[in-house]
Parts: structure tokens; sequence; C-alpha cells
């Protein structure tokens, strides 16, 4: 039953059935208990998505040779780096005490009517509207942390699953 034994589908399987647990979760929290996510939010989900779905896409694959296991592991990396970044840049818009003014701006919805996609990409990163705002925590930890740690458990996985040596 020891995970790191299984084959390279039910790994990735179990990769995408976590990002698909924490996405379920995220909305959960959305609908039942009322947290409206932020710009930043959004764009973490976005990446758990590209994420869950490259370990969705990995696993009906399932390639037998290790360069297909190689470029499905470097997919799933760029996926869990770029969610990273976000959830970094989100705990550090929360860690900024709030006389400094870090915000996320105005809604993404008006966001995308005004601007183009870069310039919203932009735009959110830059932090300017109520990402500060800390609604939920969980062991002391903001769900930008708990994202951030999840990324990088992901990312870990991916790494160890696709370059891993098989017998």
């Amino acid at each position: 039953m020891n995970p790191f034994r299984w084959p390279f589908r039910a790994q990735f399987l179990l990769g995408f059935l976590i990002c698909a647990g924490l996405l379920g979760y995220a909305i959960f929290l959305q609908l039942q208990m009322g947290l409206e996510p932020c710009p930043l939010c959004i764009f973490q989900r976005i990446a758990f998505a590209a994420l869950g779905l490259l370990f969705l896409i990995g696993a009906l694959h399932g390639p037998s040779n290790r360069p297909g296991r190689v470029t499905y592991g470097v997919l799933a990396l760029i996926a869990a780096g770029v969610g990273i970044g976000i959830a970094a840049r989100h705990v550090y818009v929360q860690m900024i005490p709030p006389e400094f003014g870090a915000t996320c701006g105005p809604p993404l919805a008006f966001l995308s009517e005004t601007m183009g996609p870069f310039e919203v990409f932009r735009t959110v990163l830059t932090g300017t509207g109520n990402c500060g705002n800390i609604d939920w925590t969980f062991l002391g930890l903001t769900m930008p942390m708990w994202s951030l740690a999840w990324f990088a458990l992901l990312a870990a996985w991916a790494w160890l699953v696709s370059f891993r040596r098989t017998r």
C-alpha cells in the first residue's frame, strides 16, 4: 500500500485526486461558508486546475518510457511553479501591515471588462484589492499558506514520480 511503489498511472491519478479535492474544498468554502475568493485566490484555483488536468492526462496516457514520464513531470512542475509564485505573492500581500495598503484592487470581472488579459494578470499580481484580508485559518495558517504548501508538495510528488528510475 506504499504509494511510492505504485505504478506511474496510479501515482499521477493520486495527484489529480488531491487537486480535485482541494478545488472541491475551495468551492465548498465559497458556496456553503460564504468566503468570496479574491483575484489571487481565483488564479490559485486556475493553477490547481491546470496541475490537476496535467496529472489526469498523465494518468490516462500512462507513458511506459522515461521521456514520456519526464515530459509530464516537467509540465506538472511548471504548473506547480506558477501556483507557488501566485500563492507566495498572496502570502506576501497578507503579511504586509494593513496601513501600507496591500490589496488586490477592483473585482476580477471589472478588470476583465476594462483591460486585456496580460494587464489583468499584471494588475492582480501587483496586489491592489481585498487579498490582504484573512478570513480563514487552520492550524494557524491562512488559505494561501496552505495553497503554497500543497503546491510545493504536489511539485515534489511530480518530481519523485516522474524522475525516479524504474526497475
